[in-house]
């Protein structure tokens, strides 16, 4: 087991680590957060799997708007999955900047990428990233794992496995917020560590992809 642990770096107490997935709906980045969280978990680590827009009364409102079930002007749900992500961040309960900060890895599905890849389509993406920047300021991803999926692929998936698709599964929308993400990478290389990982292989060769990234992550850290 010390060897194990060793190759992730959890031999060594340590500060504890942000790790975000992102992708369009359908990409598997759900599935490969609960792979992750088990492989970590099996390793004696101390996780917290958690997702956005949250169950709390502000992610609830945003989850009504996504099913279409009631309506809002873009800006409006841009600035309240903000606010949804400030609370996710500062709950004293479980806030990830308190878990973070007490030694958990934090494995969070979606983060503000999301929303700079999502919101730029009706505005611009600078105005997204500003209304996002005391988020990007209290706790910024140690890494982002981009499951990266052809947009088709991904509609095919949605197709057969809900009974309503929300109002951003559409493969026009689902195209442009491809290009958005990669935009926005781009845009904030400098700032942001992110990986592009190819979404298209098997869901085996894609978590053990993601491991490879966790462990070099954990590695280059605890040197």
């Amino acid at each position: 087991m010390a060897a194990i642990m060793k190759e992730v770096g959890l031999e060594k107490k340590s500060k504890g680590r942000f790790v975000v997935f992102e992708g369009i709906d359908g990409s598997g980045k759900t599935t490969q957060t609960q792979l992750l969280c088990q492989r970590l978990a099996s390793q004696g680590a101390r996780i917290f799997a958690t997702r956005e827009p949250t169950n709390g009364p502000v992610g609830q409102l945003i989850r009504r708007i996504l099913s279409g079930s009631l309506s809002a002007d873009q800006r409006t749900i841009a600035s309240l999955f903000a606010a949804d992500r400030t609370e996710h961040l500062m709950n004293p309960e479980s806030g990830i900047r308190h878990m973070v900060d007490s030694g958990t890895i934090v494995v969070c599905d979606r983060y503000y990428f999301s929303s700079y890849a999502y919101h730029s389509q009706y505005m611009d993406m600078e105005w997204v990233i500003q209304a996002n920047q005391l988020n990007a300021d209290i706790l910024k991803p140690d890494i982002t794992l981009f499951i990266d999926v052809d947009p088709q692929i991904c509609l095919k998936r949605l197709q057969t496995t809900r009974n309503h698709l929300e109002i951003y599964e559409k493969i026009d929308i689902m195209k442009q917020v491809r290009a958005n993400y990669l935009a926005a990478f781009h845009r904030l290389e400098d700032q942001e560590r992110v990986v592009v990982i190819d979404g298209n292989d098997s869901v085996e060769n894609i978590a053990n992809a993601v491991w490879s990234q966790v462990c070099l992550l954990m590695q280059q850290e605890t040197t």
